[in-house]
């Protein structure tokens, strides 16, 4: 079955290019360097919590940032299947790839779809060079998992437009450069019409970052205040009135690709070394094997999605499943991980040991099934695809 013919729970069988042997074993000594200098930590949740531009840009030289993009506006044109061995290795390994990593992952391939020449031309170069960093601008206090809802409005104005609104949970907005910002620009009965969306300058008149704060005391996230912000017409990104159509169609990218089930993998990695150094029960390796087997299943499913992405289809439905199974996974890691070795979780161990990784995995947990689209939402747009076929 091609991926441009897939049913709503259909995945198209993957065989990774043998080019992908080849690059990974490229990632896992660049790694290998990096570990030695510090950078790489091991740490859980590194996709979120990990933001070093530096990192990123030594990446973008060895062009494994905008791998995706075509080589005219700067990427390498190599297509999502190897971009994912990247970011599997990257994921694993625990590295510190939040700078880059909406840019990477959803900003410049809806640059790339909806964006005008102009936006390609001086976005996308900046993307894969690991110099233009991008949050999203979606969720609003009362608009989380009905994002429909948004209160967001833009007007118009000379030659662009006044965005005034608040968006809430805009992971990076205090470090990076730019947001693309869900707005209504036009009145209309149905809710999912009359949406656009503008990229905005995070350092624009009339941007205010409030940070929020996680249980953990980290700032990742904030409240994005645009008051009367002005946004000149040539960052209006696709067509007025098509947001939703846009929205939709990113969240492929952003719910469907490997840290939706490899947030937690650093801890199980941290188990293995701690149970090599004592005798393991046929008990603790048979439900180490379960969830193996559970991880490697899920990961089939979210490569399915990248074949198809690679072949140009919306796997909307697809994307929705693997983040369902795989943020799932992800909190059933932590409690195996609790219940094979029982150890107390210790933010204040030694950085990196397994109390230590076990209580950062522990505080930013509740986020997992929440972030990207509640797991219940999502179950809905996986029960509406089926009854639409």
């Amino acid at each position: 079955m091609s991926p441009s013919t897939l049913s709503p729970i259909a995945f198209p069988d993957v065989a990774l290019p043998e080019s992908a042997c080849r690059l990974r074993a490229e990632v896992r000594a660049f790694l290998d360097d990096e570990h030695a200098r510090g950078t790489v930590l091991g740490r859980p949740d590194s996709w979120l919590a990990g933001w070093d531009p530096g990192f990123s840009r030594r990446l973008a030289e060895r062009g494994w940032v905008g791998m995706a993009l075509p080589t005219e506006y700067g990427g390498a044109g190599r297509g999502f299947l190897e971009r994912y061995v990247v970011i599997e290795e990257l994921l694993a390994a625990g590295a510190p790839v939040s700078a880059h990593w909406v840019s990477d992952r959803q900003a410049g391939p809806s640059v790339l779809r909806y964006g005008t020449e102009e936006q390609r031309r001086f976005f996308l170069p900046r993307i894969a060079a690991g110099q233009c960093f991008f949050s999203i601008g979606m969720s609003e206090k009362s608009s989380g998992s009905d994002l429909a809802s948004v209160a967001t409005h833009a007007e118009r104005a000379a030659d662009g437009w006044r965005l005034t609104g608040t968006k809430m949970w805009t992971g990076g907005a205090h470090v990076n450069d730019y947001a693309i910002v869900l707005a209504r620009t036009d009145d209309a009965e149905d809710k999912h019409a009359g949406l656009s969306q503008f990229i905005v300058d995070l350092r624009a008149p009339g941007v205010r970052v409030e940070p929020i704060r996680l249980m953990s005391g980290e700032h990742r996230f904030n409240a994005f205040h645009l008051e009367g912000v002005y946004v000149p017409d040539g960052m209006l990104l696709g067509q007025r009135g098509d947001g939703w159509k846009q929205v939709t169609g990113e969240l492929a990218f952003e719910r469907s690709g490997p840290e939706r089930y490899l947030s937690t993998f650093p801890l199980l990695l941290s188990l293995l070394r701690e149970l090599e150094q004592r005798s393991a029960t046929a008990e603790q390796l048979t439900r180490l094997g379960i969830l193996t087997a559970r991880l490697h299943g899920i990961r089939r499913l979210s490569l399915g999605v990248a074949a198809a992405l690679d072949a140009g289809a919306s796997p909307d439905v697809q994307a929705a499943l693997v983040k369902d199974l795989g943020t799932r996974l992800e909190g059933t890691l932590i409690d195996t991980v609790r219940s094979v070795l029982p150890t107390p979780a210790d933010p204040h161990a030694t950085p990196g040991s397994h109390p230590e990784l076990l209580a950062f995995a522990l505080l930013h947990s509740p986020g997992y099934t929440l972030r990207g689209g509640t797991n219940e939402i999502l179950r809905g747009i996986i029960t509406r695809g089926l009854e639409q076929h």
